[in-house]
């Protein structure tokens, strides 16, 4: 007998502008972004699209290709990375690796995410692409997928380079993009460790680690006053970028103000139908009906403030004729917030 597939019901995402809350953070910098995770969407934004020098949080795109490579295989933790000459003569934040030295991918991913060690950063790129030119391909390969137009990598490290930009939209991105694998929390979240055996002392440069609750990473930078800070509360992560800030104070109370913002005024909820969803009836089928599901997730992102006016309806097709195809669309959930519906 033939199998019909579920087919897929689409629903709608809620993404708010913020302008619709009050209270803006205080940032002092030449460019920020706050934005979701889940859903991606920006809940402030200043000189978002601004080309800048992103300096060493152009290594969250760097780890991004690692633990892509991790996921699907293509590199293990206990891999061994033996490092070249170009690798160690790299200037300045560094582990001070030497020509010939071996280290894991796993000590290696902690002297990128924790110190930002640029010769660990060229040795893992040089491991997984055979040079570092061929991995900033890869680099900016990745980046054109996630749709960082602002962008144009040089190098893995962020040293400064002519053309080498990137915006604190682009950067908010590929953030998100990293932190859609758990993994990097391991990293990321560390305080203070060492590698080579207990014999070299990490402490990580973004003190929100262990200063802000709820923070979960990401990355700084120390030359520009940069930074891409994650945090997580109530099942909800945000995504805070601050670039070219005067000082290391201003950047971190800069993100600090972002994230306060976000967690703030907004809220992640779910409009999932209090019932089953009915099934469809198919028509000239072997199969009388088909069960539909949502496609996406049914959290959306509300303001706060609006928390109580958010309803949500079904609108299913009454019948469908068969042969009905995987992801196949059989209606809506359409979400209204205060009575307007969200497109």
């Amino acid at each position: 007998m033939k199998k019909l597939a579920a087919a897929l019901l689409a629903a709608a995402l809620l993404v708010l502008p913020a302008q619709a809350v009050s209270g803006a953070p205080t940032v002092d910098a030449a460019a920020a972004v706050l934005m979701e995770k889940e859903t991606g969407a920006i809940l402030y934004e200043q000189n978002a699209h601004d080309k800048l020098e992103p300096a060493s949080v152009t290594k969250v795109m760097s780890l991004l290709l690692v633990l892509e490579a991790i996921d699907d295989g293509r590199l293990a933790l206990d891999d061994m990375v033996t490092v070249s000459a170009h690798a160690a003569s790299m200037g300045g934040s560094q582990v001070y690796l030497k020509e010939g030295e071996q280290m894991s991918v796993d000590d290696m991913l902690k002297a990128v995410a924790v110190v930002s060690g640029n010769d660990a950063a060229v040795a893992l790129a040089e491991h997984l692409a055979g040079s570092e030119e061929g991995f900033v391909e890869q680099m900016n390969q990745r980046a054109a997928e996630l749709g960082m137009t602002d962008t144009c990598f040089v190098n893995c490290t962020g040293l400064p380079a002519a053309g080498h930009l990137t915006s604190a939209h682009d950067i908010a991105v590929m953030s998100r993009a990293l932190i859609q694998h758990p993994k990097i929390r391991d990293y990321t979240t560390i305080w203070m460790d060492s590698i080579r055996g207990g014999q070299f002392q990490l402490a990580n440069t973004n003190k929100l680690v262990r200063f802000y609750e709820g923070a979960t990473g990401l990355k700084t930078d120390a030359a520009g006053y940069c930074l891409s800070a994650t945090a997580e509360r109530d099942g909800m992560e945000l995504i805070a970028v601050v670039l070219k800030a005067k000082t290391s104070e201003q950047r971190f109370e800069s993100a600090k103000s972002l994230l306060n913002f976000g967690f703030a005024n907004y809220t992640l909820t779910d409009v999932y139908p209090g019932q089953a969803l009915p099934p469809v009836d198919v028509l000239l089928g072997e199969q009388d009906t088909v069960q539909p599901v949502l496609a996406q997730s049914s959290r959306i992102l509300v303001d706060k403030a609006q928390l109580n006016n958010v309803t949500s309806e079904l609108r299913l097709c009454e019948n469908v004729e068969a042969p009905v195809e995987q992801g196949q669309k059989l209606g809506e959930m359409v979400i209204s917030v205060g009575g307007q519906e969200q497109q």
